[in-house]
This record gives C-alpha cells, sequence and structure tokens, in this order.
C-alpha cells in the first residue's frame, strides 16, 4: 500500500467523523487538501505539522479551555492510522533515497585461523540514531518489512565487491521474507554469486509457513544458496526440524559460548552441539567470542569457525576489510582480551542481528 492510498484512508476516516467536537479538525484539514490539490500525504503532513507546533505552544498554557484539540485527544483508532502513516512515510523515504550501508563482520575459520566469510550488518543514515533492529521492526509492522531487507541484502551485495572472492557473505533475513516472489528475482539482478551468499534466518520458522519456507527455499539452495540459523529458537521443536532442514550452519551465541572455558555445564552443551553438527553435516559457528580462553576451548572441542569482538568488530570501511587476510595470532588475541578487559560487549549473541 502506497504512502498516498494510506493518507486518503486517514483523511477519509477524519472528514467522516460525526463527533461535532471534531468540526474544527475537519475544516483545517479541508483546508490543507484544497491548498494542495492532488497531493494528499503532503496535505495530511502540512496538517499533522501544524497541530504539533499548537500543542508544543500550548504546553505550560494555563488557560486551554478555547485551544484547538491536542493531538494526543484524538480518538484511539485515528491516531493509530496517524502513527502508521509516518512510519510509512519514514520507511518510504529511506528506501528510496537508499540511506543505508553495510558494515562487515568477519566470521574466522579456527583450523585455518584465517576469514571464511563475513556478517553483513545494516547501518542506518538517519537523524534519530534509531537502531537496525527498530527500523525493520517499524517496516515489518507497516508492511515493508520484505522491501527494507531487500534493499540491506541489495546494498550488502553491492558492497561486497570490495571482499576477497573467497569469502562467503551472511545476510539476515526473516523466513517471512523468504516466502516473497521477489527474493528469487533479487538474486537474478544481484552481481554477488549465489553460492556465495548466507541467509542467516533471524527468527523460527513459524508453524502454519514451514512446508511453505521449504518449497521456496528448495530451488534458491539447489542453485547454490545456502541457510544458517542460530540457537535464540532453541528447543525440541526446532532441533527435530533442523534435521529436516539441514541448515549449512548452525550458528551458537552467548547462551552457549558464555563460560564454555570455565563451567563445566556449558562445556558439555557446546561438546553436544559440535557432536550434533558433524551428525547432520553442518558447520557450527561460536557467535560472540569474546575472550582469547573461549576461543581456546571452543577450538579444542571442535567448532568449525567464530566470530566475535574479540576476532573483528563490524566495520563499514574497505580497509580493515582488506586486513582480514591475515591469519590468527593466539597470542595477539591474549593481549587483545586483557586490553579491552573493562570494555563492555553486545548483548547475546556479541553482534547486530541485521
Amino acid at each position: 500500500m502506497t504512502v498516498r492510498v494510506q493518507a486518503w484512508g486517514v483523511i477519509a476516516a477524519v472528514l467522516a467523523d460525526p463527533d461535532p467536537a471534531g468540526a474544527a479538525i475537519r475544516q483545517r484539514l479541508s483546508d490543507r487538501l484544497g491548498e494542495n490539490p492532488g497531493v494528499p500525504e503532503r496535505a495530511l503532513l502540512e496538517y499533522l505539522l501544524e497541530r504539533r507546533q499548537e500543542d508544543a505552544e500550548q504546553e505550560g498554557t494555563p488557560d486551554t479551555a478555547h485551544a484547538p484539540q491536542p493531538m494526543n485527544a484524538m480518538p484511539p483508532h485515528l491516531a493509530e492510522r496517524l502513527h502508521s502513516l509516518r512510519s510509512l512515510s519514514r520507511i518510504s523515504a529511506l528506501l528510496e533515497n537508499q540511506m543505508l550501508m553495510t558494515a562487515f563482520q568477519p566470521i574466522f575459520g579456527l583450523d585455518s585461523r584465517s576469514v571464511v566469510g563475513v556478517e553483513a550488518l545494516s547501518r542506518f543514515v538517519s537523524d534519530d540514531g534509531a537502531g537496525a533492529e527498530l527500523w525493520f521492526a517499524e517496516a515489518a509492522a507497516v508492511g515493508l518489512g520484505a522491501n527494507l531487507e531487500f534493499s540491506a541484502l541489495g546494498s550488502a551485495a553491492s558492497a561486497a565487491a570490495n571482499l576477497p572472492p573467497h569469502l562467503y557473505v551472511a545476510m539476515n533475513i526473516s523466513p517471512t521474507s523468504c516466502l516473497d516472489p521477489r527474493l528469487p528475482e533479487l538474486f537474478d539482478h544481484i552481481e554477488l554469486p549465489i553460492d556465495r551468499i548466507v541467509l542467516e534466518l533471524t527468527d523460527g520458522i513459524p508453524d502454519e509457513e514451514y512446508s511453505h519456507f521449504i518449497s521456496a527455499i528448495t530451488p534458491l539452495r539447489e542453485r547454490g544458496l545456502r541457510i544458517a540459523i542460530d540457537d535464540s529458537h532453541s528447543g525440541a521443536g526446532t532441533l527435530s526440524r533442523m534435521l529436516h532442514l539441514r541448515p549449512d550452519f548452525i550458528k551458537l551465541g552467548r547462551s552457549v559460548i558464555s563460560g564454555v572455558d570455565w563451567d563445566a555445564s556449558q562445556r558439555a552443551l557446546a561438546a553436544c552441539m559440535v557432536d550434533f553438527a558433524a551428525q547432520i553435516g553442518t558447520v557450527l559457528v561460536a557467535e560472540g567470542v569474546e575472550t582469547a580462553e573461549e576461543l581456546s576451548v571452543l577450538t579444542e572441542l571442535g567448532f568449525s569457525a567464530g566470530q566475535g569482538y574479540l576476532l573483528g568488530r563490524p566495520s563499514v570501511l574497505p580497509m580493515d576489510w582488506e586486513s582480514w587476510n591475515t591469519p590468527l595470532d593466539p597470542e595477539e588475541l591474549r593481549h587483545v582480551t586483557a586490553a579491552d578487559s573493562g570494555h563492555a560487549f553486545p548483548g547475546p549473541g556479541g553482534a547486530d542481528r541485521h
């Protein structure tokens, strides 16, 4: 649904409201429509800005008996639609102006001690400081989730042209967007070969969508696409599905990695996951590696790869990407760990999800 269609919907709802108390609101909105013929979204935006300015001027004023009705006094259903329209306008402007860029975080092969792949993380050019998670959540709420995810995939594929050609590129996507018929078309129009792309699922697959997901993703996997899932959606149901889905990568975050170097139960859990991954032929990646001690134990247990602030922070700079060709030096990492011991690391997983 376009911004214009949404705007007309909100305007129609306001003008159709029979409440006498809203007569002034309806008249002022009609005036804005008359000043902006054929452009309802502009008329509605001017009206909202005018109301916001008046609300700000009224704050702290004791005599409000004759003041215009503040926006927060609108009927809840209209306020909700106005909020939705603002979100739709923000996301549409972001997509139209391509206001996002890509950071890459290295993924190291623990046997080779060299970078084998990267995870693509979206960075948004905005003036409100909102993080990627908030942007994607807002887009999903107004029906533009797939649009924003596909834009992020395209941005990552374009930026990947500056990466060494042997690295795979993990890109985050929701299972719902994998059902979108535009996804195969996207792979037909980007220059990054599909066999270098790993789609990292950002959520669990709903029961009612599971068979559709398998049907949609299988033709792409036959073309070389790979799939990654993480342990944030753990449980018996998920484990049984892993046997059917056979993901190419399983990523374990801080819920498993934290304490693996000193907690016997955590070490046992990690060892079990190594055995499970080997049985189904999946690459096991430790996500959120923060200390050299953790890295040493994970390597000893047989983890295939590792990712985290210890091994490399996300960067948007191609000059940083070039340095990832240097093999790991365990002793140097011990010094890095000691130097960063007083610094806070990110939450579970040690990295963004988008």
